[in-house]
């Protein structure tokens, strides 16, 4: 059981950093570190929502994996 657990929580977190890899929107999202302002405010569509959505729920089951490792050991 434990060994079945520890491999669900390599493959989900092999995902999330597969998911956030895809997230990344190269240059633009540091030019308000080198001082360019962000004044159009943009709203998730599409692939962009279901890649942020797909995030929050598999760092969810990562979580929820991760907690009842600890409780079976």
């Amino acid at each position: 059981m434990v060994t079945f657990f520890a491999i669900a929580q390599i493959i989900v977190a092999l995902a999330v950093i597969a998911i956030l890899i895809l997230q990344s929107k190269g240059s633009g999202g540091l030019g308000g570190v080198f001082g360019q302002s962000d004044g159009v405010y943009r709203t998730k569509r599409g692939a962009e929502k279901l890649l942020f959505n797909l995030t929050i729920v598999l760092i969810v089951i990562l979580v929820i994996l991760s907690i009842v490792m600890i409780v079976i050991n």
